[in-house]
């Protein structure tokens, strides 16, 4: 979903705007950052995750996008099971049923996490009611399609079952679809991180398959997203692009400006979001010859979570001819 600036209204925004904002909020005035250009090097079947701090214009961490297969949120009360959107992963909640039967699923009811990182939308959604300090879990099962790797095979399916948190621990139990190979696992929390990742084929946790969340501002990525056929059905399609770490970091895409003339006064002014897809995949389009161009009037503006912003946009999705490897410029403001 593209989120573009208005030139209607434009003078009303930076009056609500810089009404919001408290002394101490602020980011002093200080000299533009040096102009910085970076290629990403995701490949050409997307098979790598890479991570972004912009302060130091580095990659500060790459991983194979199958490394996992669900998140538990780590923040202090955070409870959110995510998928890894990456191999397309989608789950649906069969209710009350035996865990550890076989699981039918042919008319299940099909989920998937929606791309802005909104917690009302996952598809392991609330599973639990609170008793005390403690959270407990409802008893659903879940079926989990873990979806496809970077060259189209199926990762295959497991149920799963969540069985509480408690004490900053997760603790879940899987197996395969015929109930078979069952197992009981506990996960704990680590605020450092956003989330600690959980594989099923290995059987542990791989917490370390992101960076600490203070030390990444974006995620190069495959992930998936719902769009709209021209009859206005809604389809989830994989899709290559940037999310935004959501430990502080925002994010707004300006179509109107130059890249050359978005400045720090402009920057503070425009209504940044959270999404986690703010900057998303719509940088680039698909032309009919399945060759990618770049929107050479799509700029991003991101404030980082100490309060700095940057300008940003892409030069290229190709690199000596192959795509997947995306080429940025920015500039701290």
């Amino acid at each position: 979903m593209i989120r573009q600036i208005q030139l209607l209204g434009i003078a009303t925004l930076i009056f609500l705007f810089s009404s919001c904002f408290r002394k101490d909020e602020q980011v002093q005035p200080h000299p533009p950052g040096s102009d910085h250009t970076d290629t990403i090097g995701m490949t050409s079947n997307y098979q790598y995750q890479v991570y972004y701090k912009l302060a130091t214009a580095s990659k500060v961490g790459q991983n194979l996008k199958t490394a996992c297969d669900i998140g538990f949120d780590c923040s202090l009360s955070g409870w959110q099971v995510r998928l890894n959107t990456a191999d397309f992963m989608f789950a649906a909640d069969l209710g009350n049923l035996p865990f550890g039967q076989q699981q039918d699923t042919l008319h299940a009811p099909w989920k998937f996490d929606k791309s802005d990182g909104n917690p009302d939308s996952l598809a392991i959604g609330k599973w639990f009611i609170v008793q005390g300090q403690d959270t407990v879990s409802l008893h659903h099962v879940y079926v989990l399609n873990r979806g496809m790797d970077e060259n189209g095979n199926k990762l295959g399916a497991i149920q799963l079952i969540m069985d509480s948190l408690k004490n900053g621990t997760y603790y879940f139990r899987y197996a395969k679809l015929n109930g078979l190979e069952m197992k009981s696992v506990a996960i704990t929390k680590d605020t450092t991180f956003n989330y600690v990742w959980f594989s099923f084929p290995s059987g542990e946790s791989v917490k370390t398959i992101e960076p600490r969340k203070t030390d990444y501002d974006l995620l190069f990525t495959q992930y998936t997203t719902l769009l709209f056929t021209s009859e206005g059905a809604s389809e989830p399609y994989l899709v290559t692009g940037v999310l935004l770490n959501h430990a502080g970091v925002t994010a707004v895409l300006d179509s109107i400006h130059p890249f050359e003339i978005i400045n720090l006064e402009l920057a503070r002014n425009l209504p940044l979001t959270n999404a986690l897809d703010a900057i998303g995949y719509e940088w680039k389009a698909l032309q009919s010859s399945y060759t990618y161009t770049i929107k050479l009037n799509y700029s991003y503006v991101i404030k980082d979570p100490e309060g700095y912003f940057y300008k940003l946009r892409f030069n290229s999705f190709y690199n000596n001819g192959v795509k997947g490897y995306p080429i940025i410029e920015f500039q701290a403001l």
